[in-house]
């Protein structure tokens, strides 16, 4: 790939995964109920361990194919390594301190959400530091 960077690389395996995860998401569950009672009891662990709805699907998803098109654009690609770092591990930590397990009456998280969260986090704000800025990178002649 030219132009390849730590970025470009984190948003195109990070977004593939996840838009194939948030397809896979519907065969588990594709219900999209509100509330702490309508998403507990809307929710199912694909393969055995990740909580999803058809709200987390739908987000994967999104997220997914943003970060595929940002990958085609060195900056595109190191904003969005940034900041969906910076909001997983948000996510991640918000999730750790809830008691119930749902974010905002729509999301299930479980502690193995928390933890991928926190990796994806982690890794996307050291690719997106990683990836010198556009004013960074030398200019051809």
């Amino acid at each position: 790939m030219a132009g390849s960077s730590p970025a470009r690389l984190y948003c195109t395996l990070v977004g593939a995964v996840l838009v194939v995860v948030g397809i896979i998401g519907f065969f588990y569950s594709a219900g999209f109920e509100t509330g702490v009672a309508g998403v507990s009891k809307d929710t199912d662990d694909i393969f055995g361990i990740l909580a999803v709805n058809g709200w987390h699907n739908v987000v994967h998803i999104l997220l997914g194919v943003l970060a595929l098109v940002a990958a085609g654009s060195p900056s595109g690609a190191r904003t969005y390594c940034l900041a969906i770092g910076l909001v997983y591990v948000v996510l991640a930590l918000w999730g750790i301190i809830d008691d119930d397990g749902i974010i905002i009456g729509l999301l299930p998280l479980n502690d193995e959400d928390n933890v991928l969260h926190l990796v994806l986090g982690l890794t996307g704000i050291a690719a997106g530091a990683a990836t010198p800025s556009a004013e960074g990178r030398a200019r051809p002649a």
